[in-house]
């Protein structure tokens, strides 16, 4: 494993290795200790600074992230310049995908930005592709996490056609408190902008204040500025069905 030059190491590869195997990221399963030792050797480790975008949508598919430490997000532009979330990375999961690719060029549908300081393992093309061939089971498992955001999309479309909006904003705090959130005192916290969670559920920022006003009245949430601290997904979720 290299460092990106410039930048002094806070992970020695025996303490990467270990974190991995923490994490045991879908991406590298089913490895044999060796393919395992091999594919980490031939990985980047980079420091990812809070708000920084690592990959812009619509630029060519040179590098593929795994992520280590910190919280990452893809987001989609309008033309009219709004930042649309589409999907929030967590450590473990991986970014840029379609850099596996090696047919022809193709480019990053969505950009990476990182949400807070973090680092990640990262493969350019030709080194993740390389390995790919040596390693059919990372293209398995790059297929199931496709699979994986398939099933989400499914789940968001299903919810967005069919359920009304107190069960989908719901819905997408539970998930998102189960993936982002952090234990505070009182509760479970989100750092989440009502226009974030308006996209998310698929209704207006409108809906997302007067939902979040109301539950925080009945003292199943607190909102603040930029963050939601869930205190009962039991009773939120019984309240929206």
């Amino acid at each position: 494993m290299r460092t990106k030059a410039g930048a002094r190491p806070v992970m020695t590869a025996a303490e990467v290795a270990a974190r991995v195997s923490e994490l045991a990221p879908t991406f590298l399963e089913g490895l044999a200790p060796r393919e395992l030792a091999a594919v980490l050797e031939a990985a980047m480790l980079r420091r990812l600074r809070a708000h920084s975008v690592v990959a812009r949508e619509g630029h060519r598919a040179e590098e593929v992230f795994l992520l280590l430490e910190g919280r990452a997000r893809h987001f989609t532009t309008r033309r009219e310049g709004e930042k649309i979330v589409v999907m929030w990375i967590l450590p473990g999961e991986i970014s840029g995908g379609r850099a596996l690719l090696s047919t022809r060029p193709v480019e990053y549908l969505v950009s990476t930005e990182a949400v807070v300081d973090g680092w990640a393992l990262v493969w350019g093309s030709g080194a993740i592709q390389a390995l790919a061939r040596g390693y059919p089971r990372l293209v398995e498992n790059a297929l199931l996490i496709a699979s994986d955001y398939l099933a989400n999309y499914r789940d968001l479309h299903i919810a967005a056609s069919y359920e009304k909006a107190e069960k989908r904003v719901a819905w997408v705090l539970q998930k998102l408190a189960g993936g982002i959130g952090q234990s505070v005192a009182g509760g479970i916290e989100l750092k989440i902008r009502n226009e974030e969670l308006a996209n998310e559920a698929n209704v207006t920022i409108f809906t997302v204040s007067r939902l979040l006003s109301e539950w925080q009245r009945k003292g199943f949430l607190v909102k603040g500025r930029g963050r939601v601290v869930v205190r009962s997904l039991e009773e939120l979720a019984k309240s929206a069905s």
